[in-house]
């Protein structure tokens, strides 16, 4: 219990390596990550500011397509209806 097998010292040495000798990389990493979470957080504010501008409709309300003057909504079931 007291030694260490060599994958443990195996282990440790990569974690060593990359503590101290990839410091720009991990430092560098952690900026486009840091850039990442800015520009996320940006563009979640220019949905909601867009989805405010918006015309105030019900939750779940889906507005019809623009429809052509002289369309009628009837559908075949409702002009056999109409026909019997």
């Amino acid at each position: 219990m007291g030694s260490m097998s060599p994958v443990h010292w195996l282990i440790l040495a990569v974690v060593l390596l990359v503590v101290f000798g990839g410091g720009g990389k991990i430092s560098g990493l952690m900026g486009d990550f840091a850039k990442g979470i800015k520009s996320f957080k940006k563009n979640m504010a220019d949905d909601e500011s867009m989805t405010a501008s918006d015309a105030p409709q019900a939750p779940g309300h889906i507005s019809p397509p623009n429809q052509n003057p002289g369309y009628s909504q009837t559908t075949s079931s409702d002009t056999h209806r109409n026909q019997v």
